[in-house]
């Protein structure tokens, strides 16, 4: 439970900000659950999709926590999966259909028996529409991942049309998304639980689709913390294996996939045309292009002072992070919350990236960690001017404030204590005894003599203001419903007022 505003919230699952901004314990958890997982496919080396590199980030963090895993995905006919340490993760491959997706014939008959055999899942896990609507509809312990919705794709439609030369024939996508917005609005609700990945999209759940609020939930992606973190000999060893000059004042990185709906024939134009107007430009800069696709060999038109790298195992990205000054994201999809973006972060990096509502409302919040721009041209440039005139040691702080929000927000274990305590407070939901929805623990690190408003203090991320001074009140550590606390308060005379929540195990 969660007071908010002089509110009381009795059910955690009404939390209306991203729960990332709540801490849970990281011991144990008090009940190892058995977990079923759809999804499309399961990831393979550098090539993964982000609802496949969150699917296996999320994943492994559980298998690690120690729950049982099962997930159903597609086999792959010139691929195998990777093996994992962990005897309670197990793989249940299907054919896939001839557009790709999951069979859900197949799948449905492997969950089924699966959940008659010994005990049945405690939480089902589908990754966007893995399993379908028609298939969820009746499980009220399930919880789907939206990576994208239409709604959020009708954003990125305007900008294609905005952008389209008159050579180029007009599409219809506005008219056909506009469709599938009402679609997905009359099956959405069919789901049990729903996770927005972007602060934007939970509004829009919310708002447009009308899905009632304790049923939807915001928890920001994260990536793995071990492996993208600065390290400065890192970067200048990958500069030096690339024959990066120390002479050279900026470093601009971009990575992904080098197609059109990833703003790739934006940014291209927008550098080429600095580069041949501004020698000093030219001079001082060189881009990094990291990952594949049909815009790669444009880019090596530009000349030396662009290096396309190819795509890059989680390893060398990390080592590819750490030698830029900047990351450039420059995408046109409005959907999702790009898992670049945030390994930048951790990476200590700043950012600069197109102004779409998931990554203004998410992640770039403010001027203090990096640069937005709009999808064109003039745009771009005047974002890539500002970048070269602030300079290194300006990028510098702004990276060290863009890791530090990425530390508290977008971590893989953030990811995964948010996930794992919604788990725990859906499975078996309307029979959940453990009140996994409903307790907090508070510390009472110092004498039994703290007065009650110091109680609040170890709760981190709450502005508490009492008006009328607390001491002697006799506390001692305990686990605490919400409603003990307010009376608690009540009887001091006490105001409250808590602006953001966080939990302290």
């Amino acid at each position: 439970m969660v007071l908010n505003q002089n509110k009381v919230i009795d059910d955690l699952r009404l939390f209306p900000s991203a729960w990332n901004y709540l801490s849970f314990p990281s011991k144990p958890p008090v009940k190892l659950l058995k977990i079923a997982l759809f999804v499309k496919k399961w990831p393979h080396r550098s090539r993964a999709g982000g609802l496949e590199r969150h699917a296996l980030t999320l994943h492994l963090v559980l298998a690690k926590r120690g729950h049982e895993l099962h997930i159903f995905t597609a086999s792959c006919s010139n691929c195998s999966l990777p093996s994992y340490p962990f005897s309670n993760l197990h793989f249940h491959l299907s054919k896939p259909t001839a557009a790709g997706y999951l069979d859900q014939s197949s799948v449905w008959k492997q969950f089924q028996a699966q959940n008659a055999s010994g005990k049945p899942f405690d939480v089902i896990h589908t990754e966007s529409v893995g399993l379908m609507h028609t298939r969820a509809r009746k499980l009220t312990n399930l919880v789907v991942t939206w990576h994208g919705i239409a709604y959020e794709t009708l954003h990125s439609d305007i900008i294609q049309e905005l952008l389209r030369t008159p050579e180029e024939p007009q599409s219809y996508a506005l008219t056909e998304r506009a469709i599938k917005v009402v679609e997905e609005v009359k099956f959405f609700p069919r789901y049990a639980h729903h996770v927005a990945t972007s602060d934007h999209c939970g509004d829009v759940l919310k708002r447009i689709y009308m899905i009632p609020e304790e049923r939807v939930h915001i928890i920001l992606n994260g990536v793995d913390e071990e492996i993208f973190k600065p390290d400065v000999m890192m970067g200048k060893e990958f500069k030096q294996k690339f024959g990066i000059p120390e002479s050279r004042t900026l470093i601009l990185g971009m990575a992904g996939r080098l197609v059109k709906d990833k703003g790739h024939p934006l940014i291209f134009e927008a550098l080429k045309q600095i580069l041949m107007e501004n020698e000093t430009f030219r001079r001082s800069t060189i881009v990094l292009v990291a990952g594949d696709g049909p815009w790669s060999a444009r880019y090596r038109e530009l000349g030396s002072n662009v290096i396309v790298l190819g795509p890059l195992e989680q390893a060398q990205l990390a080592r590819f992070y750490n030698a830029i000054d900047i990351f450039v994201n420059p995408t046109l999809r409005a959907q999702g919350l790009d898992h670049t973006l945030l390994e930048a972060m951790l990476s200590g990096k700043p950012l600069m990236a197109t102004r779409l509502a998931s990554i203004v409302g998410s992640v770039i919040v403010g001027t203090e960690i990096g640069y937005t721009f709009s999808p064109m041209v003039d745009s771009v440039k005047k974002a890539l001017y500002r970048v070269w005139n602030d300079g290194r040691e300006v990028l510098e702080t702004k990276g060290s404030v863009a890791r530090q929000r990425g530390l508290q927000l977008f971590t893989a274990t953030k990811m995964a204590a948010s996930y794992e305590r919604l788990f725990l407070c859906i499975s078996n939901d309307g029979n959940n005894t453990d009140n996994n929805c409903e307790e907090i623990c508070l510390k009472n690190t110092n004498s039994s003599q703290n007065s009650a408003a110091s109680w609040f203090n170890n709760v981190r991320g709450y502005i508490v203001s009492p008006q009328k001074s607390v001491t002697n009140a006799n506390c001692r550590s305990k686990s605490l419903n919400m409603r003990t606390i307010k009376k608690l308060y009540e009887h001091f005379g006490c105001s409250v007022t808590i602006i953001r929540v966080q939990y302290n195990g």
